[in-house]
């Protein structure tokens, strides 16, 4: 099958391997976010000696034995007889003092967790074997946070991690590349959906329709992800009731912390602090603050970051009792459809318009460069308004508002007028207004006014 994206990823990797200085590397990001594809992808593709294993949730002993069988396999020789982790790798570095060679520790927490010391007992192996053995180590994890502790000054390998990469999950664009054969429209509803977790959209069927896919996939009994998101929090969270408590108010559209406090039936405020913090650290929720407010801790929004967790808690979740005991199609029509067509996906183009614009910057294709990116916050006394612009860009010469439309008709002028005036009538100050619109715009020009179609996000 097709390595697809990660472009950056691969090159750092390959850059790894070729270097005599490095040693060991280490990579986290969340489950299903396709680390241990690209690792394993890499190291095919460095010509290198390498040996892979997948930690499991046993002893380190038993470990020790499984990696000798995998060594035996990779290097075709007689098994060796291990009885801890700390002769498997010294093993490694004396057996790869000629030549290059790689191993690789995936799921390393689930060793960490049953083997007293590792971190320190990998230090140590790493310091003594430093400019004499050419094995480089990977150590891999899903644990995000367990992971970036092995980072921090008080342990034992800070300072021995030669390469850090946070995999993170795919954008708009290279996450397009799994389903090319749709048109641009449905790309924006397959990702509004799936999002760029890689395992997610390798199982999308480009021969079927946006609705079919969803159905098959996650919108009816007994669909392949349609226990995705429970098994996942089931394997991260000891407590999972706060969890659903969380999301499923956030997915009706509450995204204040006091409003999610009030209309969920989390028990406190600590508690709710708790919850989103953990939610955070597995790259599921984010929080975001208004770019000309940052320090207003009251303006700070919280929101499901995870695409698929989004649409599962605001469709299915809550409706999970109706989808067991009706027909997909009806299921399908009478809960999701509508709301699916005029909300949720015309909100979702709003982050891939933002992904897009962030894209393009680092490409250097925007002039000026943006400095920053984000929600703009106004509070108009006088007026009695206030309210927020979802994108707005500050750059050099100051800000640019833009409005995202996913209308079926092309823009007019006078809808672009009617915006651009809103804008003035509230007194904020910008000197360009930007609309990128899934349909088009009719024929005008504005020197003021920055025009993206939806073709453009795929260019």
């Amino acid at each position: 099958m097709e390595f697809i994206g990660r472009d950056k990823e691969i090159k750092k990797f390959l850059d790894f391997f070729k270097d005599d200085n490095q040693t060991a590397a280490l990579i986290y990001g969340r489950r299903r976010v396709g680390k241990s594809e690209l690792i394993k992808y890499c190291i095919k593709n460095s010509g290198i000696t390498s040996i892979y294993y997948e930690c499991k949730q046993t002893t380190g002993k038993n470990n020790a034995e499984s990696i000798s069988q995998v060594i035996a396999d990779y290097l075709n020789i007689p098994k060796p007889d291990f009885n801890s982790v700390e002769e498997v790798a010294d093993y490694l570095f004396r057996r790869f003092t000629d030549e290059y060679g790689i191993f690789v520790l995936d799921e390393y927490p689930y060793l960490r967790e049953n083997t007293v010391g590792l971190d320190s007992i990998m230090q140590s192996l790493i310091d003594k074997y430093k400019n004499k053995s050419k094995l480089k180590i990977i150590v891999c994890g899903s644990s995000v946070e367990t992971m970036k502790t092995l980072l921090k000054e008080d342990n034992p390998l800070y300072g021995r991690i030669d390469l850090t990469v946070s995999l993170e999950p795919m954008d708009y664009y290279d996450s397009s590349k799994f389903y090319e054969n749709f048109s641009d429209e449905d790309k924006i509803r397959i990702y509004s959906v799936f999002g760029g977790i890689p395992y997610y959209n390798r199982l999308i069927n480009d021969k079927l329709s946006v609705k079919e896919n969803i159905i098959k996939l996650i919108a009816s009994s007994g669909a392949r992800l349609e226990n995705e998101i429970s098994m996942f929090l089931h394997a991260e969270l000891s407590k999972i009731t706060n969890a659903n408590e969380v999301f499923e108010t956030m997915a009706k559209g509450y995204s204040k912390f006091s409003d999610i406090l009030s209309q969920s039936h989390v028990s406190s405020s600590p508690t709710l602090v708790d919850v989103l913090e953990k939610l955070e650290k597995l790259q599921i929720v984010g929080k975001e603050s208004p770019i000309n407010d940052k320090n207003n801790k009251k303006k700070t929004r919280y929101f499901i970051s995870d695409n698929l967790s989004l649409f599962y808690y605001k469709y299915i979740f809550v409706n999970m009792s109706q989808m067991k005991m009706m027909d997909e199609e009806e299921f399908y029509n009478r809960y999701i459809h509508e709301d699916f067509e005029t909300k949720y996906v015309p909100k979702q183009f709003e982050r891939i318009a933002k992904q897009y614009l962030i894209m393009k910057n680092k490409k250097g294709e925007l002039k000026p460069v943006i400095t920053e990116i984000g929600k703009y916050w106004y509070d108009d006394p006088k007026g009695q308004k206030n309210g927020e612009f979802d994108i707005v860009t500050k750059d050099d010469a100051g800000y640019i508002f833009y409005e995202v439309k996913f209308s079926s008709n092309p823009l007019s002028y006078e809808i672009v007028r009617k915006e651009i005036e809103q804008v003035k009538e509230c007194g904020l100050d910008c000197y360009k207004y930007g609309f990128i619109s899934r349909s088009g715009f009719e024929n005008f020009n504005d020197d003021n006014v920055i025009k993206i179609n939806l073709t453009d996000l795929y260019k």
